[in-house]
């Protein structure tokens, strides 16, 4: 069984091309991936509003594109879209994913998801990053 780790985007970003790993520039983003090696992951992707299902080691441009402002229809080809990646690189049945994404980065993908966990479900930002500070010790 593999373990995944899915992030999502955020909005500040570098403004010149870099590798996904390195274009989000938040402390929550940072935070979050942090985190997510701490777990030892075989894999973690970035959930990109714009691109998709990310690899740490994509070279992509600055954008500014949220799902938060997409209609529940575009979620869900978004989703689909994201759902179509992760079946070529594990198995949504017997994989663990673990979402440090919000909601609406989560909500149409996890119905497909069989062995998943949500360790920041329901928690403010401000929260978010009093639990990763104590996980990572940043």
């Amino acid at each position: 069984m593999k373990r995944i780790v899915l992030i999502s985007c955020v909005s500040k970003k570098h403004h010149h091309r870099s590798k996904a790993k390195d274009l989000y520039t938040s402390p929550l983003f940072t935070m979050n991936l942090q985190y997510a090696r701490s777990l030892i992951p075989d894999r973690i992707f970035i959930l990109s509003a714009k691109h998709g299902l990310v690899c740490l080691d994509d070279e992509i441009d600055p954008y500014d594109e949220t799902l938060n402002t997409k209609t529940s229809k575009e979620i869900k080809y978004w989703a689909t879209q994201v759902l179509d990646s992760l079946k070529g690189e594990i198995s949504l049945e017997r994989d663990e994913v673990i979402f440090l994404a919000g909601d609406k980065y989560r909500k149409y993908l996890v119905p497909f998801i069989k062995n998943y966990q949500i360790p920041l479900k329901g928690l403010t930002i401000g929260k978010q990053l009093q639990y990763l500070k104590g996980k990572v010790g940043s």
